[in-house]
C-alpha cells in the first residue's frame, strides 16, 4: 500500500482531540507548511479537527499566518505547549486572551521529552527550569489563568531538587525532510537542521499514533543510501510531496546553509558604530581563546561580527542549540542555520551537551532585569515571546553575559570622545523592580557559582550575592542622572566605579585581545562544583 498521499488526505488523518506534535524551527526552517495549511483549510471548510493539543519545541512561522498560526482558530485548539511563541502572533492572541490553555516549556526539555515518550519512560528529570517561571513554585510554565493542569513537578532526589516533566502520548507527528522513497524512508540532505524529527516520529509511533512527513521529492524504494536516512520508513505512515518546499521563508535554497557547499571567509562588513556595536564589543571582551560559546538570537549575533572585524573569528567555537558546531551563524529570519559548520547534530544531543556544562560561555539577550539579577526574555508588555533554548543555555553555561540596550524604545545617543552622551532619553526602563516573568533565576546562578554579567551601552553590571552591582559606566555620562535615576531600583555601586574602555566607543578597530582559556584543572574543578550544585535548592 502506497504511503504517498495529498496534503488534504494527510490532514484528514488528524482526529478530533488529538495531541499533534509539529517539529521545525522559526522563520519557516524545516516547517511542514503544506500539511499545516491543509489542516487549517480542512478546519475552515468542515470545522474539523477540533479540540487539538498542539506541541512545538521551537518557534514556528513567519509572523503573518504560517507555522503554528495555522492552528490559531477558536475551537480548533484547546491547548498549546510551545518552547517559543514569537513567530505565531495569532496563537499568542488566543493565549493572552485566555481562549486556550497555553504553556511554555524549555526547548531542550521538550527535545528530551520526545525521546522519553519514544522510549516509554515516565518523563524527564532535570535541573533545567529551577528558579524560573517553569518551576511549579513560580508559574509551572503556565501562560494564563485558564491553564490549570500541572505539566511540571518538583522532585527531591538524594537531597537535591529537580524538575520532573511527565510524558504524554503523541497522536500525530508532523515532520519534514528532503527526500523520501516510496517506503517512507526519509533523508534530510537539503535541510538546514535536523531538529527533533526522529525523536518526534518515534514518540508518535510508540504512542500508537501516526507519522506524517512532508518532503520535496520522492524516489524509488531502496534508492536512498541508508547512511543518510534520518527517519526509517517503518515508522512513517504518510508522505506528502511539496515540490515548492523552501529552505526557509527567507531563503528558497542555499547549499551553504545545509553543508553541501562552503563559502570563502570573505571580509565581514563591520557593524556601524552605534549602541549595538558598543554592547557587542564589550560582550566580546568576556570571551577567551578556545571558548565554546552560544550566541542568542538578536543582539548577541553582533559579537561574531566584532570578532571578525578584530581578526579573532577563529579564536572561539560558536554553537547553536539547533545542533550546529562551529561555522558562521545565520542571522535574522534564518537564525538557527549556519554556514561552514563542522558538524550538525540532532537538537536533543546538542541539549545533552549544553545541559551537562559543555558551554564555556553564553551571550544572551535580556528584556528586563531586576534588583536580584533575575532576567526576563519570555513575557513582557502583553507579549508572549517564549524561551526557546534560553533556559537550557543560561543554566548550562559556565559563564553568562546578558546583553541589551539600557532602556527600551527610541533614544538618541552621541558616541564620541571615548564615551556617550544622551541626547534623547528612551521611554521604557528595562532595569525594573521586579521582572514580569523569571526566565533566568539569580538564585540558580548563586547555587552554581556562575559568573553573570549584564552589558549595556551605558553601563555594566555584575551579579553578586546581594544582587546587582554597577561596576562600569561609560565616559560622558552622569551616573546619577543617566544611569541610576533611569532604573526601577538602586543597585550597589562598586568602589571604585570603573570607566568602560574608551576603545569600545571608537570608530576604528578596538584592538581586541582575548584572554587565555582556563586550564584543564580549573575546568575540571568547575565542572565538579557545578555538578554538585546542579540540584541545589533555588
Amino acid at each position: 500500500m502506497s504511503k504517498l498521499v495529498s496534503a488534504a488526505q494527510a490532514a484528514a488523518m488528524v482526529p478530533d482531540g488529538a495531541t499533534v506534535l509539529v517539529d521545525g524551527s522559526g522563520g519557516g526552517v524545516n516547517e511542514p507548511g503544506l500539511v499545516l495549511a491543509a489542516l487549517e483549510a480542512r478546519f475552515v471548510a468542515d470545522g474539523r479537527p477540533t479540540r487539538l493539543t498542539v506541541v512545538h519545541p521551537s518557534g514556528m512561522g513567519n509572523g503573518v499566518g504560517s507555522g503554528i498560526d495555522h492552528f490559531a482558530h477558536e475551537g480548533m485548539v484547546t491547548r498549546a505547549i510551545g518552547g517559543h511563541w514569537s513567530w505565531c502572533p495569532a496563537m499568542q492572541e488566543l493565549a493572552t486572551s485566555g481562549k486556550i490553555e497555553a504553556y511554555c516549556l524549555p526547548q531542550g526539555v521538550l527535545s528530551h521529552l520526545f525521546r522519553a515518550i519514544a522510549g516509554g519512560r515516565p518523563g524527564v528529570v532535570t535541573h533545567v527550569g529551577l528558579g524560573t517561571f517553569v518551576d511549579p513554585r513560580v508559574e509551572g510554565g503556565r501562560l494564563n489563568a485558564r491553564s490549570r493542569e500541572a505539566l511540571v513537578e518538583l522532585l527531591t532526589l538524594r537531597g537535591r531538587e529537580y524538575l520532573f516533566y511527565p510524558s504524554f502520548p503523541i497522536d500525530v507527528a508532523i515532520i519534514r525532510g528532503s527526500t523520501a522513497d516510496t517506503l517512507g524512508n526519509v533523508s534530510m540532505e537539503a535541510e538546514g537542521l535536523y531538529a527533533e524529527v526522529l525523536s518526534a516520529a518515534q514518540a508518535a509511533k510508540n504512542s500508537s499514533g501516526k507519522v506524517i512527513v512532508q518532503v520535496k521529492r520522492i524516489v524509488p524504494a531502496g534508492s536512498l543510501d541508508p547512511r543518510v536516512v534520518k527517519v526509517p520508513g517503518v515508522i512513517v505512515d504518510a508522505i506528502v510531496v511539496d515540490a515548492a518546499q523552501r529552505l526557509s521563508w527567507l531563503t528558497v535554497d542555499d547549499p551553504s546553509l545545509y553543508g553541501a557547499a562552503r563559502v570563502e571567509a570573505a571580509a565581514v562588513a563591520p557593524l556601524p558604530l552605534d549602541a549595538r556595536k558598543v554592547i557587542a564589543r564589550r560582550a566580546a571582551c568576556e570571551l577567551r581563546i578556545g571558548d565554546v560559546a552560544n550566541l542568542g538570537y538578536g543582539m548577541p549575533d553582533g559579537v561574531a561580527t566584532v570578532l571578525a572585524e578584530e581578526g579573532q573569528a577563529d579564536a572561539v567555537t560558536f554553537t547553536l542549540e539547533q545542533g550546529h558546531i562551529s561555522g558562521i551563524p545565520a542571522t535574522g529570519a534564518d537564525f538557527g542555520l549556519a554556514r561552514n559548520q563542522f558538524a550538525m547534530l540532532d537538537a536533543g544531543y546538542q541539549f545533552d551537551w549544553y545541559d551537562g556544562g559543555g558551554l564555556d560561555i553564553a551571550i544572551l539577550s535580556f528584556a528586563q532585569v531586576d534588583a536580584q539579577g533575575n532576567v526576563n526574555v519570555s513575557k513582557f508588555g502583553g507579549r508572549i515571546a517564549g524561551i526557546g533554548g534560553f533556559v537550557n543555555i543560561s543554566q548550562g553555561a559556565r559563564r553568562v553575559v546578558f546583553v541589551g540596550t539600557f532602556k527600551a524604545g527610541a533614544q538618541r545617543l552621541a558616541i564620541r570622545d571615548g564615551g556617550l552622551q544622551i541626547e534623547a532619553e528612551a521611554p521604557v526602563a528595562k532595569f525594573v523592580a521586579a521582572v514580569e516573568q523569571i526566565s533566568f533565576g539569580a538564585g540558580f546562578a548563586h547555587a552554581r557559582r556562575m559568573p553573570v554579567l549584564y552589558v549595556t551601552e551605558r553601563a555594566v553590571f555584575e551579579l553578586t550575592p546581594a544582587g546587582l552591582m554597577l561596576t562600569e559606566v561609560a565616559a560622558g555620562l552622569d551616573v546619577e542622572r543617566d544611569v541610576l535615576a533611569q532604573m526601577g531600583f538602586r543597585p550597589a555601586v562598586a568602589t571604585p566605579l570603573r570607566r568602560m574602555d574608551p576603545a569600545l566607543f571608537g570608530a576604528s578597530r578596538m584592538g581586541l585581545r582575548l584572554g587565555a582559556h582556563a586550564s584543564s584543572a580549573a575546568i575540571d574543578a568547575s565542572s565538579r562544583a557545578r555538578v554538585a550544585g546542579a540540584g541545589a535548592s533555588s
